[in-house]
């Protein structure tokens, strides 16, 4: 009997799709083209990232190009530069792994209380010590306090989910969601009772800037943000699984409770350090998800990480740049990119069924 099989076969079906690019595999990607369009798209936003990096560095530096003068105000611009890397880095990788554990592309880690917390602190601290004293707050100590306070909570969250029989996910999102509440209320009281200069100087911290990153917070933020990003990396493939929901990831092998919550402490470090160290960004976390999920064309955390580390520089670093050196408004950056975020948020919300 003749085993040579016809051209319209099912064992020559492989090679043709092959050959007319659709899809073949169970990869990351349906088609090669696809996986050469998002290393065109990677490389392409990265490459605008490096170059919006350069341009705050050396663009309309008043000394001359070599020069000790020179190298000093870029030295002073690269603290702001690190600033912005540190922010992206933890707002993209916290809030890409966030909604994967929570199995909504709506939600971010800004639910969970960070951002009312860190209101209420200094909000406190000008109320009890003054304007003068939120100056002289601005030290190593009250930073590390600032970190271990919203990790701190977070944590006891996260263990009464884990220990707790009956507890859930949702569960836990809404007691977030009312704890962050009830601080925020604390905080407007508080604020209230401040007179209009002590006001003044308190709502110019509230904004998140990267005008309120100290450079002596660095050797502590620097390694809590690359061993945490490092760790989400490597667990890529676990957020995969995990991606896929409860049953799925259960019948698989992997203890989803117990990853989920590991997942959510190192999206707390991330959270609490971008938070602490610049102030809230709300919505930056998920502006720069929702372009990744769109760029990349695939659901795997090995790409859509990545791309949306470089889409968070380049939309941080490409914002300030305009608005500080074309606008001459540099400290309506984060006002304009809730804006956006914000818009960004409306638009998923009412096309959510199509996408």
């Amino acid at each position: 009997m003749s085993t040579t099989h016809a051209p319209g076969s099912r064992t020559a079906g492989p090679a043709r799709a092959a050959r007319c690019g659709q899809p073949h595999g169970s990869g990351a990607f349906p088609t090669a083209s696809a996986r050469r369009r998002w290393w065109l798209t990677f490389l392409a936003v990265s490459a605008l990232a490096l170059l919006s990096c350069l341009g705050l560095l050396a663009w309309d530096n008043p000394m001359e190009p070599g020069t000790r003068g020179f190298w000093l105000i870029a030295q002073r611009r690269a603290n702001a530069v690190v600033a912005v890397v540190v922010v992206a880095v933890c707002q993209a990788m916290a809030t890409v792994a966030f909604q994967t554990v929570t199995g909504n592309r709506i939600l971010t880690p800004s639910i969970m209380g960070f951002e009312a917390l860190y209101r209420t602190i200094h909000t406190s601290t000008v109320f009890f010590l003054g304007a003068a004293g939120l100056t002289a707050a601005r030290t190593t100590t009250t930073f590390v306090g600032q970190l271990l306070l919203m990790v701190a909570m977070c944590l006891l969250l996260y263990s009464w989910l884990l220990t707790s029989r009956g507890a859930t996910l949702h569960a836990m999102l809404l007691l977030g969601v009312v704890i962050g509440a009830g601080l925020g209320s604390v905080a407007t009281f508080m604020q209230r009772l401040l007179t209009p200069s002590e006001f003044d100087v308190l709502t110019a911290r509230l904004f998140g800037s990267v005008n309120n990153a100290d450079p002596d917070y660095y050797p502590i933020a620097l390694p809590m943000v690359a061993l945490g990003a490092l760790t989400l990396a490597l667990w890529s493939r676990r957020l995969n699984v995990l991606a896929l929901g409860r049953e799925t990831a259960t019948s698989l092998g992997l203890s989803h409770r117990r990853w989920s919550v590991a997942v959510l402490v190192v999206v707390s470090v991330l959270m609490a350090t971008s938070t602490a160290l610049v102030g809230p960004m709300t919505f930056l976390g998920f502006l720069v998800s929702t372009l990744a999920y769109q760029l990349s064309g695939t659901f795997d955390h090995r790409y859509v990480m990545p791309m949306a580390m470089s889409l968070g520089v380049l939309v941080l670093t490409g914002a300030y740049f305009l608005m500080h050196h074309v606008f001459s408004a540099q400290g309506v950056v984060s006002i304009i990119i809730e804006l956006v975020g914000g818009l960004t948020f409306l638009v998923v919300i009412l096309r959510k069924g199509r996408l």
